[in-house]
């Protein structure tokens, strides 16, 4: 698991961001929220602005226009998107933490036999017996599930998919698609050479391994990998732009430096800045919604389910509006902090240890500290992150009683909560409506809010009744 630094834990980023309270960029936004894509990476926190601070300066080098330059900028902070997607399916073939294999996966070369096998050796089956280790090795070796180029192309293609959703350029989508491809042909998806690859796709895909080998290794290392790579996974003018600004005084300090994100929003060519709307933030919540419920298999549209019925039992006790979006934004962002869960975990099959159950615990947390960030939905952090809180005060993760709550709060839980029942999960079968509703009741007054239990049935009740007419 993924852990938060101290800057993090001290620092929200409505801190340290010199934005209007009357004019929200929409850069602002994405950027805040980047975090929770470098967690789902294995990555440290910042890599997403690192990345993007190494690849604007590349892309000013290269003479790319203002326009593209904008593109750019989306597409480096948002080039994880799709990273949650083949999450379960990795794990799920290397028998281990997510996480962890895409971490190491970073500064491999499978080009090279050795690079490969070690990467493979280092992370498949690993605190596993024996027998199943090497049945993970083999597993990888052979391609099963499509090996390498299927888990990326369901990354890839779905990044591509969410980025158009949220409103995004075909050039910001398409650069997203073409993240892992090689200038020699060798990469993935779908094995574009050249410049077939688009320019930002090229830049993107320097701009993260320069990142994660200066992270891993030192600044030496990275641009030592670059040169080596130069005409095999990169194109050799974008290393050589590369090359040209890391000689640069300060250039490596930077990327280290505290006002890393005020450097970093200062990139965006000022002509193309976005400004963000209600309905905007609306289509981020969305399609961040589906980035949480594709890292397992398990939780699909779990969000949009949890989002139907809070507003739904909402609506039944008269809130107007916009207090109504607010709740909506909060349930299709309350599971943030899964992201940071790894699917060896969350995906468990059996019981879970005493230290896996306190990993799952630690994910309203997250969600609430991440939201913290985003300075639109700061507001419904504690109502977001509040989840799992019970009226009695034994739930998780601050154990307070949740009748001090808002009522937001309540509301979200139970409608977590129905929605958790009635889906299929691992380790059971999902409860029919009329089960899960009967089941939870019995937890009324020390669990559950009878309000918020009344409301949701008040809701089903409506909607039966609309579907049968």
């Amino acid at each position: 698991m993924v852990g938060i630094s101290a800057p993090f834990e001290k620092t929200l980023w409505s801190d340290v961001l010199e934005t209007s309270s009357e004019v929200l960029r929409l850069s602002d936004v994405v950027s805040a929220l980047t975090f929770a894509l470098d967690i789902t990476e294995g990555q440290p926190e910042g890599h997403a602005l690192r990345s993007c601070m190494i690849g604007m300066m590349m892309g000013a080098e290269l003479g790319l226009t203002s326009q593209e330059l904008s593109d750019l900028y989306y597409a480096l902070l948002l080039k994880d998107l799709g990273c949650s997607s083949n999450a379960a399916k990795i794990s799920t073939l290397f028998g281990a933490g997510d996480q962890k294999v895409k971490h190491h996966y970073k500064t491999a070369n499978l080009d090279e036999l050795s690079s490969g096998a070690k990467f493979v050796l280092s992370v498949a089956g690993t605190n596993q017996p024996l027998h199943k280790r090497i049945k993970h090795i083999l597993g990888v070796g052979s391609g099963r599930g499509g090996g390498t180029k299927a888990l990326m192309e369901i990354r890839c293609e779905r990044g591509a998919s969410i980025a158009k959703q949220i409103g995004f350029s075909q050039a910001i989508a398409e650069a997203i698609r073409a993240l892992d491809e090689h200038w020699d042909g060798g990469g993935h998806p779908y094995k574009l050479e050249g410049e077939k690859i688009p320019i930002l796709g090229r830049i993107l895909c320097l701009s993260q391994t320069v990142e994660v080998f200066f992270q891993s290794y030192s600044a030496e290392a990275a641009c030592a990998m670059a040169k080596s790579r130069s005409g095999s996974w990169f194109d050799p003018q974008v290393v050589k732009a590369f090359l040209k600004i890391q000689s640069q005084a300060n250039f490596w300090e930077t990327l280290t430096s505290e006002d890393l994100p005020q450097r970093v929003a200062a990139l965006e060519p000022q002509d193309k800045i976005i400004i963000s709307d209600e309905a905007q933030l609306d289509r981020v919540a969305e399609a961040f919604a589906q980035v949480i419920d594709a890292k397992s298999p398990w939780t699909y549209k779990h969000s949009e389910g949890v989002r139907t019925f809070a507003v739904g039992a909402a609506t039944q006790l008269g809130f107007e509006p916009q207090r109504l979006r607010e709740l909506s934004r909060a349930a299709l962002l309350h599971d943030l902090g899964k992201l940071s869960i790894p699917n060896t975990i969350l995906d468990k099959p059996g019981k879970l240890t005493d230290e896996e159950f306190a990993v799952i615990r630690k994910h309203p947390e997250y969600t609430e500290l991440i939201m913290k960030r985003v300075k639109p939905f700061e507001s419904l952090a504690l109502i977001a992150g509040a989840h799992h809180e019970r009226m009695d005060g034994r739930g998780y993760h601050r154990g307070i009683p949740a009748g001090t709550l808002p009522l937001e709060a309540r509301l979200l839980a139970v409608a977590d909560q129905f929605e958790a029942l009635t889906s299929t999960r691992p380790y059971r079968q999902g409860l029919t409506p009329e089960g899960a509703i009967a089941l939870i009741a019995k937890d009324v007054g020390r669990g559950v809010c009878e309000v918020s239990l009344g409301a949701l049935e008040g809701f089903l009740e409506t909607h039966r009744e609309s579907s049968s007419s």
